[in-house]
């Protein structure tokens, strides 16, 4: 790790981090917020907010693949995914659902705009975000799929998002 030059857990609390939280919407699979912690990680993401029947670290299954990000990356837990909207609206924050919806921005033509944080609500792996929380949104965001499927596994949207999203803000 040392060749790799990782950050330590207090160097990672004190970097600056990219002004964007991931906020989990009943994401019933504690293997994919695990994967998110380790996105979140990977990103210097502000934090994430998991909400409903999300799972809450400690559990089994999340620490199993965040492999220690739960340690480095801030997260809060909220029963109603409508009050976390709510509550990162009230702090200036822009949210995008991450949804398939008739209205929607294609994530290629997505543009931040700088100084301005964001957050993106990722949905539950049957239901998608839920219509409550949809309403409350600035927007979605759509990652164009071509294949059979028409849906992708919510812990690799949140790598496409995030990914796109950070080079974006970064290059910028």
């Amino acid at each position: 790790m040392d060749d790799l030059n990782r950050l330590s857990v207090a160097d990672f609390a004190r970097q600056q981090k990219l002004p964007v939280v991931l906020v989990l919407d009943n994401v019933r699979s504690g293997l994919n917020v695990g994967s998110i912690f380790r996105s979140a990680d990977a990103f210097l993401l502000e934090r994430l907010m998991l909400c409903g029947i999300t799972a809450q670290p400690p559990h089994r299954e999340i620490l199993k693949t965040a492999l220690g990000s739960t340690e480095s990356v801030d997260w809060t837990y909220h029963a109603h995914t409508t009050e976390a909207v709510a509550l990162l609206k009230q702090n200036g924050y822009r949210v995008f659902a991450v949804e398939q919806t008739t209205h929607k921005i294609w994530l290629h033509d997505f543009m931040p705009e700088h100084h301005t944080p964001y957050a993106f609500v990722l949905g539950n792996e049957v239901d998608g975000v839920g219509d409550a929380v949809l309403a409350l949104c600035d927007g979605a965001v759509e990652i164009p799929q071509h294949g059979t499927k028409h849906s992708l596994n919510v812990a690799v949207a949140a790598g496409i998002v995030v990914w796109e999203v950070a080079r974006k803000i970064w290059e910028g």
